[in-house]
């Protein structure tokens, strides 16, 4: 099918693993659940495939891809709904936080104003799916506006105003809103119907994971701990912007929300309780696929032993041969995936 994913910008993504990962999806899965899906990038792949996909991110932005890449069948953003989006803000006194917390921090007020602009006039578009696409795409362009498209560092307008940096990446002296204009059409373009039911969920997965039926394989890509775990960290940015919390304390320079949503898979002290959780919540589901790392806690050897009382595991590696950032993907470090059968 040739149907393009908009390319992402992700510490971690999977967008480059995903045909050598999904072609260990035996032919009989018909359902597929994809448990910490961050990008989307293999839930859409699985779609593509033909597959009937859930998708499942913590992280209500992330959620937001999977609504407008892979649930949405059909809905897409015309004109007449960039227009409203790109409309003064409609709410001032209430839509405001970007301008207050992010100004010459990660972008100059003219664009924070315009941030809490969009902001305000999503809501006014007609359903959900296009409401989800617009966060999709805004947040899309956030992360090309700001050098390394993260925002756990305090140097984006730094960056900005360097020459070497700008004929690098020429988006650092664009606007979003034009970074928008060009995105839309790439993710425009990826919504289309496999003819099957495919729902997006943000959840925590231990919670998720014992009210789903019928699910033939799940696909777990959790944060790899002790190397580049910290995914709140990286986009606070564009949680806070998805949520618009105005009930959160914001700290240290980078004005990360506080106190962080609960993830039992990003310290040492949880991870092992989280993985046993995780595994023995499974077990109703035939098939296991996991992408892992070399260098993260625990080890691998651990790892498969705690699958190991569940499933048959085969294990698939891929060396990287240049590093692409984050401790997890430096040069000589292994991409693992575990195949996990019934035994």
């Amino acid at each position: 099918m040739d149907i393009k994913f908009p390319k992402p910008q992700y510490l971690g993504a999977k967008y480059i693993h995903k045909d050598w990962i999904t072609q260990y999806i035996p032919d009989n899965a018909n359902v597929v659940l994809d448990g910490f899906s961050g990008s989307q990038s293999i839930a859409f792949r699985c779609k593509q495939m033909g597959k009937s996909v859930i998708t499942n991110d913590f992280l209500r932005f992330n959620y937001e891809i999977g609504k407008a890449l892979v649930e949405n069948n059909s809905e897409t953003l015309t004109k007449h709904d960039i227009n409203i989006l790109f409309s003064e803000n409609s709410n001032p006194d209430k839509y405001n936080l970007m301008e207050t917390l992010f100004t010459d921090l990660f972008f100059v007020r003219d664009e924070t104003r315009f941030l809490d602009a969009f902001r305000s006039n999503i809501h006014l578009l007609e359903n959900e799916y296009k409401q989800s696409l617009a966060f999709a795409v805004i947040n899309r362009a956030m992360t090309r506006k700001v050098t390394m498209g993260h925002f756990a560092h305090t140097q984006a307008l730094v960056y900005a105003a360097d020459p070497q940096r700008i004929k690098r990446n020429r988006s650092l002296i664009r606007s979003i809103k034009e970074i928008f204009t060009d995105l839309v059409v790439e993710y425009n373009d990826a919504v289309f119907d496999n003819g099957e039911k495919c729902k997006s969920y943000n959840n925590d997965i231990l919670d998720l994971l014992p009210i789903l039926e019928g699910v033939d394989l799940v696909y777990f890509d959790p944060p790899y701990c002790d190397s580049h775990a910290d995914y709140q960290g990286f986009y606070h940015l564009l949680e806070t912007f998805t949520n618009y919390w105005k009930d959160k304390e914001f700290v240290n320079g980078t004005k990360r929300y506080s106190p962080k949503l609960h993830s039992g898979f990003e310290t040492k002290k949880e991870i092992i309780q989280s993985f046993q959780k995780l595994f023995s919540s499974s077990i109703h589901i035939p098939h296991w696929i996991i992408s892992y790392n070399d260098r993260s806690f625990p080890d691998i050897n651990t790892l498969i032993d705690l699958i190991k009382p569940y499933r048959d595991v085969k294990v698939e590696r891929k060396i990287y041969q240049n590093g692409r950032g984050g401790k997890g993907s430096v040069a000589g470090s292994s991409e693992i995936i575990l195949i996990c059968n019934p035994k």
